[in-house]
């Protein structure tokens, strides 16, 4: 079994360029309406639709309104990606921190408002 999340959304422009000029994504598919997008390493993807386009069934037409849902996208080194983000230029929303669970990371924010927790997992301190 496979998961892709899909966000409907508006802007797919925006979205295209966060996600490949800030985190290195690529683009697997698009047409004027899609866009599905992948992790560097390929093992993940994710996807974007417009909302209310007349190929797509009702279900799948309201677009997403900002709030509830989050990525967590898992990096070898932490460090060095809070520092390439900041510059350039993308705003830090939760600072580069260690958690007394064990995780070291940070979050940023997409064009449609989710969260991006930048994660390096370890395990927990004494």
């Amino acid at each position: 079994m496979k998961l892709n999340a899909g966000i409907v959304t508006q802007k797919l422009a925006e979205t295209k360029a966060f996600y490949t000029k800030n985190l290195d994504f690529g683009l697997t598919f698009e047409n004027e309406f899609y866009l599905l997008m992948h992790t560097p390493d390929k093992e993940a993807e994710i996807s974007f639709l417009l909302p209310n386009h007349p190929s797509q069934q009702p279900l799948f037409h309201k677009p997403f309104q900002g709030q509830g849902m989050y990525l967590t996208i898992e990096v070898d080194d932490v460090d060095a990606l809070y520092q390439t983000l900041k510059k350039k230029g993308v705003q830090i929303k939760i600072e580069l921190r260690d958690e007394p669970w064990g995780d070291r990371h940070f979050a940023i924010e997409d064009p449609n408002g989710i969260g991006i927790d930048i994660v390096k997992y370890k395990a927990p301190g004494p």
